[in-house]
């Protein structure tokens, strides 16, 4: 039975795709540049705002002090905003309860910045047993670096072989894969079946029921 399932968080738990699209649009008008369609962003997420930033901006506008424009930007809007359109897939509410009750320990590790992070989990999951609530802090590399996952057994402790990480992109197999966990790539987030298949996930699943399968409940 596994006893620590460790969470990526945007296209894993929530779908937060809305308002990151949002917020990236209101620093792009705030600093003059051309926006994009909602339907671009799914492409651009998951290895940390810094980097979204610069994937949104125009290629010969990515200089140090426009990302870092963009990012202050976004933080303004994204700070009082980040609920807005953001929801749990269907079915992790319910997932994240019953882990919680029959005593499997939770944790989420997130490119995204702490702040944020935290903001979310205690806002969507109050009650779930989070363990572990990281996102990225200065002087811990982002992932595919396994050093959150590190950190996340560090205030855990638990064997690896009893460790799970559920993730949506081939960032998060990578980082499994890197930390020497199992790893299960979800079917509803931002990135592809194929993405999953092509980073050697070693699960992937359509609905959140099936991980309490993996887990061994």
């Amino acid at each position: 039975m596994k006893t620590y399932v460790i969470f990526d968080l945007d296209g894993t738990l929530l779908n937060t795709i809305d308002d990151l699209a949002t917020a990236t649009n209101y620093a792009l008008r705030e600093l003059g540049f051309p926006q994009h369609g909602l339907w671009v962003y799914p492409d651009m997420v998951g290895n940390g705002v810094s980097r979204l930033m610069e994937r949104a901006l125009p290629e010969d506008a990515r200089s140090e002090k426009n990302v870092n424009e963009m990012l202050a930007a976004f933080k303004r809007y994204y700070d009082d905003h980040c609920c807005d359109a953001t929801k749990p897939y269907p079915g992790i509410p319910e997932l994240l309860e019953e882990l919680s009750a029959r005593g499997v320990n939770l944790a989420v590790t997130s490119n995204k910045y702490q702040e944020a992070v935290t903001k979310l989990i205690h806002h969507f999951f109050p009650t779930a047993n989070f363990r572990a609530i990281l996102g990225n802090e200065e002087g811990i590399p982002r992932k595919p670096d396994p050093s959150i996952v590190f950190k996340a057994l560090s205030m855990c402790p638990t064997p690896k072989a009893d460790v799970l990480y559920v993730g949506d992109s081939g960032v998060d197999m990578e980082t499994a894969r890197r930390a020497c966990v199992e790893s299960v790539g979800v079917g509803w987030g931002f990135r592809s079946i194929h993405e999953l298949k092509e980073a050697y996930a070693d699960h992937i699943i359509s609905t959140p029921s099936q991980i309490k399968d993996l887990v061994g409940l």
